[in-house]
């Protein structure tokens, strides 16, 4: 992870008090060399500490707790600066063009770093502890008059590896607030993990305790494969993709991979298929939406679980009949300013409701993530209740 961009975050950590040490300091013969020392001592700390995580073989150190602390100074220490010094520069800047006195971007500059310190400060501790029950009513002419008012619970992106010790509460209050709205049925729609199974072992009593009348219903997301320890023997990878499934079948979930089950009210019945990964490179591309509806008859009403959204258009559209599709995967971006987050950028569908001839998608902003921070982007779980058209 920080190995991608280990030559940007460099000139990140350092470019900011570059300039700040020479437009301020250096004309300042009191401060002694300690103080300004004492300047560069957090970003050349931070520096070696990016050096460090990015010689780490797999996407993230197995001790995650690494990862996180790094961020948070990062996005507490780094941000703040470097957003004062872009503004304090292009306010010096103006200043030289219009020959002003007074370096305006210093003020905004310092203002845009208080707010970044509240937003990481929010977002780090306050965000991902809150959990929000979202409501929608889907309507299908192909519905069966039986499954007429029909409830399910759509979850996504729990990613337990994130979450320990006393912020396993967090887990708990999922858990509660699922059972409490009493559905027919659960899905989730993958990265139940961050890395490696060995994650589920302390929650998966916890995890076990989500049910249903009609059962939980799971897909693997991209973290729930092998591809994020890539160095890893293939025989480790295939024993740990495998046991990621296990876990979740003893924990009473049925995991669906390129299959389907049919759930049955007396002679209606309504079809549950389930998607592999299916992403563009380098994730993994499993996924198969032909192979998933083989068998399901014309016309049958479907819910389609799949990991990624993107798979909606690319595949799911064009190559089954599923009325509805699940998905996951985006987290809403985890960062959202007045209705604008950065998953724009990169996902056509990033998160809420979608619709295309009559067929929907809705996307999960999700519980957790690999990094637990949340700010504008509270994290949710979906109540889904089935309407038939009249």
């Amino acid at each position: 992870m920080i190995a991608r961009i280990i030559i940007p975050l460099l000139l990140l950590l350092l470019l900011p008090q570059l300039y700040i040490d020479l437009h301020y300091n250096r004309h300042k013969k009191h401060l002694r060399r300690w103080r300004r020392f004492w300047g560069w001592a957090p970003m050349l700390v931070l520096a070696v500490w990016a050096v460090f995580l990015a010689l780490s073989p797999n996407f993230a150190p197995s001790n995650l707790s690494l990862l996180f602390w790094f961020l948070f100074f990062l996005g507490l220490i780094v941000v703040p600066k470097a957003l004062f010094a872009l503004c304090s520069f292009l306010g010096w800047r103006w200043c030289k063009r219009r020959h002003k006195r007074i370096n305006w971007g210093n003020l905004v500059g310092f203002l845009l770093a208080v707010f970044a310190i509240f937003v990481v400060v929010y977002g780090s501790t306050v965000g991902p502890r809150k959990l929000e029950v979202r409501h929608l009513d889907i309507t299908s002419a192909d519905l069966p008059a039986a499954f007429d008012g029909y409830r399910l619970v759509h979850f996504t992106d729990i990613h337990v590896g994130s979450y320990t010790g006393s912020d396993q509460q967090i887990l708990q209050n999922m858990v509660d607030s699922i059972n409490a709205q009493r559905a027919d049925a659960i899905m989730f729609t993958g990265d139940i993990q961050d890395l490696e199974p060995q994650e589920l072992y302390p929650v998966m009593q916890m995890l076990s305790s989500v049910q249903a009348p009609d059962g939980v219903f799971s897909v693997l997301g991209n973290h729930d494969y092998a591809y994020y320890i890539p160095d890893a023997d293939e025989a480790v990878k295939v024993a740990n993709e495998r046991e990621t499934i296990s876990r979740q079948r003893q924990m009473g979930w049925n995991v669906l991979l390129n299959e389907h089950q049919a759930i049955r009210r007396a002679k209606d019945s309504i079809v549950v298929a389930g998607m592999e990964n299916l992403s563009g490179a380098p994730y993994p591309h499993k996924g198969d939406a032909r192979a998933a509806m083989q068998g399901v008859k014309p016309g049958a009403f479907t819910i389609m679980l799949e990991h990624d959204p993107s798979a909606w258009e690319n595949d799911i559209l064009p190559n089954s009949t599923a009325q509805l599709t699940l998905s996951g995967h985006t987290h809403g971006g985890q960062f959202s300013l007045f209705g604008w987050s950065p998953v724009s950028l990169f996902h056509r569908h990033g998160s809420g409701l979608y619709s295309q001839e009559g067929r929907s998608l809705y996307v999960s902003k999700g519980v957790g993530g690999l990094i637990p921070f949340r700010f504008g982007v509270t994290p949710e779980i979906v109540v889904i209740t089935l309407h038939k058209a009249q």
